[in-house]
């Protein structure tokens, strides 16, 4: 099976013309952003050099929208303490197929809306690969943001064997084909935490907005009612196609589930 990313480009099709809803969770998000960067810089005594890393940072405007928000309270954050502005290390990661074109094609206008005496000191670049691996040195960096893609696993679960019917998490589902999916985000999630805590320094903060639901029932239809429309859809084409089984779609959207798991590891505190 192939790991697929957002559609890139600027087409009508494209994940940057269609990220209206990221757009809006990135917006809701921006106070905890904003307090956290500050909370970080007071904490580490205004550091000569700031690492900053967007973890499946995907395409589009909304990539450099949330860079530009994190850099400019840096900036703010130094100017009102009189403390000359710091090097900014950008690093926008996400799976390899991402259209890092795209966003490259987007910085020179990110770096023409800083204040000139920062132009020279805020560095971009991008970086290939899954966050649910080893991704920066060792205690390098300083600030780690991830908006709307947490809950995206890093494989299909295993013991989907009997799943016939469903693309995602829905009543009715077996019970194994909910465990399948619960265990496969705890150790997801785990192993996020465990490279984050290795490639964190200590005092450095993280922003995580992911999907969730608003009741403890798995099965709940309180939200994501508009997979059911998919998942139905896709179980008719195969019924007019003839495939005598519909395991192939069983890989669909594998992220439907999100809990967090109660324990993991202790290097981060939750606030």
């Amino acid at each position: 099976m192939s790991v697929v990313s957002m559609k890139g480009g600027d087409g009508e099709h494209s994940y940057a013309n269609n990220s209206e809803v990221q757009k809006g969770i990135a917006s809701d998000a921006k106070p905890v952003v904003v307090k956290n960067v500050k909370e970080m810089i007071v904490k580490m005594d205004f550091p000569g050099c700031i690492k900053v890393a967007d973890l499946g940072c995907s395409s589009g405007k909304n990539t450099i929208l949330v860079m530009s928000e994190i850099v400019n309270t840096i900036i703010a954050t130094y100017q009102q303490k009189g403390q000359n502005p710091p090097e900014i290390d950008c690093c926008l990661n996400d799976l390899p197929d991402n259209d890092f074109n795209a966003i490259f094609k987007l910085v020179p206008s990110f770096h023409e809306k800083l204040e000139t005496n920062v132009q020279g000191k805020c560095f971009v670049s991008g970086l290939p690969g899954s966050f649910y691996k080893r991704l920066f040195p060792s205690k390098s960096l300083h600030f780690v943001h991830s908006s709307f893609s947490l809950h995206w696993l890093s494989k299909v679960p295993d013991g989907l064997e009997e799943n016939k019917t469903n693309v995602y998490l829905r009543s009715p589902c077996l019970p194994s084909l909910y465990e399948s999916y619960l265990n496969q985000f705890k150790n997801d999630f785990s192993m996020f935490l465990r490279m984050r805590a290795e490639e964190t320094m200590p005092n450095a903060r993280m922003a995580l907005t992911l999907l969730g639901r608003k009741t403890l029932d798995p099965l709940s239809n309180n939200c994501f009612q508009g997979w059911s429309l998919v998942s139905d859809s896709l179980l008719d084409l195969v019924s007019e196609v003839g495939l005598e089984t519909t395991t192939d779609i069983s890989i669909g959207p594998v992220f439907r589930f999100v809990s967090v798991p109660k324990k993991g590891t202790r290097s981060f505190r939750v606030e």
